[in-house]
């Protein structure tokens, strides 16, 4: 038996730069056995790119990359097929958004496999396990990915014909990214080839974006903007005193006090170890916990701290998970996570233990919120081909999902719903018919429905407000205590 000598490639390649096609470089990355290579055709523009390392997987990568260092919002997009039959049917070709030539650098990408699979791949964090969502679509010709701002997002198909969507990702990344062409065999000991035609990369500025606090009355059906930045906050939570509102900022938690007409300024929470923290946060019906969803070992985990911010502690293991809403006699927390590429509900006590799974359907459920009496658990769910409002008991929507119970069904997308303190009302935020996720940046409506009793009867549903948001406007609940008024957040683009 031959004995195997390793290569190990450096993040800065050592070889002088060697333009290919309209990217700067090329190099393997990661630790290897054979290099790779890489050949733009200028004659059909087509790249052909070879690649004989183990994977882009797990906690390090080893692959072999055709690279250009891009800034700002990123659509990328070309025709993938393999050379040959292939000797594995997990080597991938993709097209990839990259913080660094480390093997273990945070990145995004969409991954075409030797057996057609087609995902987003996803490190949310440097040495962080690989997540990834799978495309409903196998075997695509045409694959894109687009970043707008940390939201990563895929689409897959046929020239000629619409682009199925998978995603949101959060990955943060600072620029200038490395965005190119990725190779892999998923056998270190054999090489693979992927050929690339069409290539279309697009970058542009990010814009400036600017946030608006505001406060919805119920009575005088009026807006008041208390707080406005040339940065984006997210998701308010009414705090139980009224005094204030908890919003999250670049990775932060911050309090902006109340004042009449007014908020802030803000004030940064010391979360102690804690940083990364997304827009799934809350606060417990005493006021005395704060749960905290933000970046983990392998994404988004969710952490229980004091009302002050002071001592986190880990409460879900896996991930990702995001917090969505304590229940009303602070037993229990309530969550999304994503396991196995499925995203269900999940519950665990408030003084920690195992994960209970509450929904089990393939579709997508996220953003649970529970009834005043505690009856039920109100979420978004995609599982009759739009998003919609559905509730299920508090307990789970038992075998089969077959206690879940659809609440809303028109065209629009509904996510996100908010029962108010009082148990009258129902608070939530709908997208345009065909829009996938929740994405930043979008026309939608905060919407107002009675709540629900026992049985469901068919409710009036009220536009309160038109404006430019979507993620970040409302993901959680944002009721004040008296219910008279809640907190949301709308955003305006206003520069570059």
């Amino acid at each position: 038996m031959r004995a195997l000598s390793l290569v190990i490639v450096l993040s800065i390649p050592l070889h002088a730069f060697e333009s290919v096609g309209v990217f700067e470089d090329h190099a393997d990355v990661g630790t290897i056995s054979h290099a790779g290579g890489a050949r733009f055709d200028t004659a059909t523009s087509e790249y052909r790119v070879t690649g004989g390392s183990a994977n882009i997987w797990g906690a390090a990568d080893a692959f072999h990359y055709v690279w250009k260092r891009v800034s700002g919002d990123i659509s990328f997009t070309a025709d993938v097929r393999f050379e040959g039959a292939g000797a594995v049917a997990h080597r991938k070709a993709a097209l990839m958004i990259r913080q660094s030539l480390e093997p273990g650098a945070t990145y995004a990408d969409i991954a075409v496999h030797g057996d057609g699979l087609a995902s987003l791949q996803f490190r949310p964090t440097a040495g962080a396990m690989t997540q990834e969502i799978k495309a409903a679509r196998k075997g695509p010709v045409r694959i894109r990915i687009e970043r707008r701002g940390d939201l990563f997002n895929v689409f897959v198909g046929d020239p000629g014909q619409a682009m199925e969507h998978a995603g949101p990702a959060t990955v943060v990344l600072r620029d200038p990214v490395y965005v190119g062409l990725a190779v892999c065999s998923h056998n270190a000991d054999v090489m693979e080839t992927a050929m690339f035609s069409n290539v279309s990369l697009q970058a542009r500025p990010r814009p400036v974006i600017r946030s608006k606090v505001s406060v919805y009355d119920m009575k005088s059906k009026s807006v008041t903007v208390v707080y406005t930045a040339d940065k984006v906050f997210e998701a308010p939570n009414w705090s139980t005193d009224g005094k204030r509102l908890l919003v999250n900022s670049e990775g932060s938690l911050w309090w902006l006090p109340l004042s009449g007409a007014s908020a802030g300024p803000p004030e940064k929470i010391d979360l102690g170890a804690v940083t990364g923290a997304n827009n799934d946060h809350g606060i417990s019906h005493d006021g005395k916990t704060l749960a905290i969803s933000a970046r983990g070992g392998g994404g988004s985990q969710v952490y229980i701290a004091a009302g002050d911010g002071s001592n986190p502690r880990l409460m879900t293991p896996k991930s990702p998970s995001y917090f969505h809403t304590f229940s009303p006699d602070g037993r229990w927390f309530v969550f999304t996570g994503n396991r196995d590429g499925n995203f269900d509900l999940y519950r665990m006590p408030v003084s920690g233990g195992e994960e209970e799974r509450l929904t089990t359907h393939p579709a997508l459920d996220d953003g649970p919120d529970f009834s005043r009496d505690g009856k039920w658990i109100y979420m978004n769910s995609e599982r009759t081909g739009d998003f919609d409002i559905w509730r299920i008991p508090a307990g789970g929507a038992g075998p089969d999902d077959k206690k879940a119970e659809r609440v809303t069904s028109d065209e629009m997308n509904d996510w996100f719903p908010h029962p108010s303190p009082d148990g009258k009302w129902m608070v939530f935020v709908s997208f345009a018919k065909g829009v996938k996720g929740h994405p930043a940046n979008k026309d939608v409506e905060l919407r107002l429905m009675p709540m629900p009793g026992a049985k469901l009867k068919p409710a009036k549903i009220e536009t309160l407000v038109k404006l430019f948001g979507g993620q970040g406007t409302i993901n959680v609940n944002s009721w004040a205590p008296d219910s008279r008024r809640f907190a949301f957040v709308s955003y305006e683009i206003v520069g570059q």
